[in-house]
């Protein structure tokens, strides 16, 4: 069970105070930290009066506040437990999932690739060939690992198969690399926005963050990253050097050469994020490899560019990395199935004809956005993104997290720029995907617009409703 602190707690919470009374802006504002993930179903909130200390408040406000979630269902009291994290009409071992009817744009992801199901055919052919074999495979199969090492190569950084592992996904190689590259206490430099989940698989494995700032307009803070290798000598860095999330920002070629001329400094292991890097918009020609400028591990996947259920990524790195990888791997799982990675083969025979097609999807996906925020909500700062599947969008105010809620009651699953970040960060942000059609975009912006109008009058939401899940 996780156990919150006052201190942390009120981290968590930021900026949450609205025009409405405490004890329901209080209420608003952990109910969406639970809603959104950032609060794990079973943790345990702090104790009241612990908490009505640390915010400078009274006990019966932070009871009120209390007891208003156990009254919607997101808390439980427990005898000698305190108050536990829960959702409403769920078993504690689940997550809050929509209702019909609601549009879920919290996730930055493509539909299926036309050709997907093509390929899953023509793997099932190949099958029987395999079936004497276990069913899984803790580095890959040959022929696949020899594919993936020709795209690298095809990419301009010459690579072969016995420098890639396949892993379940692009989380699973971030969270395997995290666990064989940190020891606990270890400190890792992560770019703030950043994936949240890769930042969870950092700190699961014990690893300590360092933040350095990346903006969709001006990129990277190259000062802020000497000053962090300098000053902390991260074990790891974890980046996203291409099309980032959340912000769609591209490294300059000048910035990834300084970045690993600082990394080798210190000895740390920059691990590349590139399971964008393909999805570029309006660039010609592949995207270059962060490694081409000198040592990196690299993680990339199908789940962005072909379909996120197509669970298929990998990690390209030197041999004596990947031996350690997967002798470390045995302790969480055996190897990535065969089907898969049979799926995986005959993906990526056609994966220039598919990006093909993602590429013109994304681009009229963008244009779509842009126009539509332009037109009904002016005075957003939008961006214009070159690639990948999101859009960070300041939107001027610090509101993002009560904007979500209001949403949310109006049928509209978006992540506050909160999760992005920690302590409250980025609540003048949102995060927007790219990569939905015209009729979820058109009524995705009408939603928020409607939301936004509404904020004029109160910066909260105006009532606390039961949340749509």
């Amino acid at each position: 069970m996780l156990i919150l602190s006052a201190t942390r707690f009120t981290g968590m919470l930021g900026a949450w105070r609205g025009r409405g009374p405490a004890y329901a802006d209080l209420a608003d504002r952990t109910r969406l930290l639970i809603l959104d993930g950032r609060l794990p179903i079973g943790a345990r909130l702090p104790a009241e009066r612990e908490l009505s200390t640390r915010l400078q408040l009274s006990r019966t406000t932070v009871s009120a506040a209390y007891a208003r979630l156990r009254d919607a269902g997101y808390l439980q009291s427990l005898r000698g437990s305190g108050s536990i994290v829960c959702i409403p009409g769920a078993r504690q071992d689940t997550a809050p999932a929509a209702v019909p009817g609601t549009l879920d744009l919290s996730k930055a992801a493509l539909p299926a690739a036309p050709q997907l199901a093509e390929a899953a055919a023509a793997a099932l052919g190949q099958l029987p060939e395999m079936l004497a074999e276990p069913g899984y495979d803790p580095v890959g199969l040959p022929a696949l690992r020899g594919a993936i090492a020709e795209r690298y190569g095809a990419r301009g950084l010459p690579t072969e198969p016995g420098q890639i592992m396949v892993t379940i996904g692009a989380q699973h190689a971030v969270a395997l690399l995290s666990r064989v590259l940190l020891q606990r206490g270890d400190t890792a430099l992560v770019e703030s926005p950043t994936y949240p989940h890769g930042a969870d698989a950092i700190r699961a494995a014990g690893g300590r963050i360092v933040p350095v700032a990346v903006t969709p307009r001006d990129g990277w803070d190259f000062e802020g990253l000497e000053q962090a290798f300098r000053r902390a000598r991260p074990a790891m860095a974890y980046m996203m050097p291409d099309f980032h999330n959340p912000t769609g920002a591209v490294m300059e070629p000048s910035l990834r050469a300084g970045l690993l001329a600082l990394a080798a400094r210190t000895g740390t292991v920059v691990v590349a994020d590139e399971t964008m890097a393909e999805l570029d918009i309006d660039s010609p020609g592949p995207v270059t490899p962060l490694a081409v400028h000198g040592p990196a591990v690299l993680v990339g996947s199908l789940g962005k560019t072909v379909w996120g259920g197509l669970r298929i990524g990998w990690i390209r790195a030197e041999p004596d990395l990947i031996a350690r990888l997967v002798q470390a791997r045995f302790a969480n799982d055996l190897g990535t199935p065969v089907l898969e990675q049979l799926v995986a083969l005959q993906v990526l025979s056609r994966y220039d004809e598919i990006l093909a097609g993602r590429r013109e999807l994304l681009r009229a996906g963008r244009d779509r956005l842009e126009g539509l925020l332009a037109a009904a909500l002016p005075d957003w700062d939008v961006p214009r993104v070159a690639g990948g599947l999101t859009t960070w969008v300041n939107i001027g105010r610090p509101v993002s997290s009560p904007l979500t809620l209001a949403a949310r009651s109006r049928g509209l699953l978006l992540a506050a720029g909160p999760v992005f970040g920690s302590d409250g960060v980025f609540e003048r942000f949102l995060r927007l995907p790219i990569s939905y059609g015209a009729p979820e975009t058109t009524r995705a912006v009408e939603v928020l617009a409607s939301a936004w109008s509404a904020m004029g009058e109160s910066p909260a939401p105006p009532s606390y409703q039961p949340a749509v899940v």
